[in-house]
């Protein structure tokens, strides 16, 4: 295996923090060609799909490949913009955002040494990549922030194994910091609360609200995968914020597939139940989604929505994810900075030192 890393470095080059944002992923385009190779990626991942890896590889190559990427591709279509796909996008924003707050709140000399990048888990920008070019920038301290604030092995594990294999080839090491979740952070739970209350300012309220978190399949917790139990946590942190009592919210959990049993309750035969239950106008937020994507465009605010009118809904608002809005943002540069304090705090490098050291390199190691 070939080492990778600082390809192009210098001895005397300033060092530099680097701050690694990630997300899931998204294909390069809305077509079957780009989601074949999208979902061959990701659904080849074992912390994904938990089954016998040989059996699995017929089921993926054999019937998925062949079949879902026509119908994904539709799908992607139907939320794709002139920029792109969405979650890509919106992160990419969050990365600016990130960057000019810290700008903002460390002073310019601080910031100048804190170099921040965006980089998906499937398709690209890819960790590996990014994360060889935080070093050949000089990194050698970095933070990644994976933004998935409830922790679940199938999203934020998965993280930490591609930054590992990318390690695993790295010629030097940096100094590695790793958020494995955030979901109880009060920034953050501020951050939710308050595009909650932004919307009930200006649309006014429903009679329930409605929490839809990513579905995990029942035996992911059952092994000791905490992502439910975080899940109700952030919940409850922000109904308490939001100064409401637990009865006038739900708590469910989207897009299940497959035949095993998956948290429970689920968003969609939820939503087609509480209209006969005397339920007609719902809101809906999506507590552990950093960023608006395919899920919560097209399923939660259409898909589900008509669910939810078919069955005799009258009101169905669904509450933007919290994207590049400034709670959002202070929340994340917060965590991302309670990770930087002491690293700042240390001297950079002797850049004297390391020009003498370049020197030395170039007098016995001469091109």
């Amino acid at each position: 295996m070939a080492l990778q890393g600082q390809s192009n470095f210098d001895h005397g080059s300033d060092e530099k923090i680097g701050v690694l944002i990630t997300n899931l992923g998204t294909p390069i385009a809305p077509t079957k060609r780009a989601l074949r190779v999208y979902l061959k990626q990701f659904l080849s991942d074992s912390r994904v799909v938990e089954i016998p890896k040989l059996v699995w590889w017929f089921i993926l190559n054999g019937i998925i490949l062949n079949t879902r990427p026509s119908k994904s591709a539709e799908l992607y279509a139907s939320v794709w913009t002139e920029r792109g796909s969405p979650l890509r996008w919106h992160t990419e924003d969050q990365a600016n955002a990130i960057t000019q707050r810290l700008q903002t709140e460390l002073g310019e000399a601080s910031a100048s040494r804190v170099i921040v990048k965006y980089a998906m888990r499937y398709g690209q920008p890819s960790i590996g990549e990014q994360m060889q070019s935080l070093q050949e920038a000089g990194a050698t301290k970095v933070v990644v922030l994976p933004l998935y604030p409830q922790y679940a092995s199938s999203t934020t594990g998965s993280t930490f194994d591609a930054l590992s294999e990318y390690l695993c080839s790295a010629r030097w090491l940096p100094e590695l910091r790793f958020i494995a979740n955030y979901h109880d952070n009060p920034a953050y739970i501020r951050a939710c609360a308050a595009q909650i209350k932004q919307h009930w300012e200006k649309n006014g309220r429903a009679e329930k609200l409605l929490f839809s978190f990513h579905g995990l399949p029942k035996f992911h917790m059952e092994k000791g995968d905490p992502y439910h139990c975080h899940c109700h946590k952030t919940v409850r942190l922000i109904i308490a914020e939001l100064g409401i009592e637990a009865e006038q919210t739900i708590t469910t959990f989207q897009s299940r597939f497959g035949r095993t049993e998956w948290l429970k309750p689920y968003t969609d035969e939820t939503l087609k139940g509480l209209p006969s239950q005397g339920v007609k106008s719902l809101d809906v937020f999506c507590p552990g989604f950093s960023a608006d994507c395919l899920e919560t465009l097209e399923e939660i605010a259409g898909e589900n929505r008509e669910y939810f009118i078919e069955a005799g809904g009258t009101e169905y608002h669904y509450i933007p994810a919290l994207n590049s809005t400034e709670p959002h943002i202070a929340a994340l540069t917060e965590i991302v900075q309670s990770n930087l304090q002491e690293w700042l705090r240390l001297e950079p490098r002797d850049a004297r030192l390391c020009k003498h050291q370049a020197q030395i390199k170039k007098d016995n190691y001469p091109a």
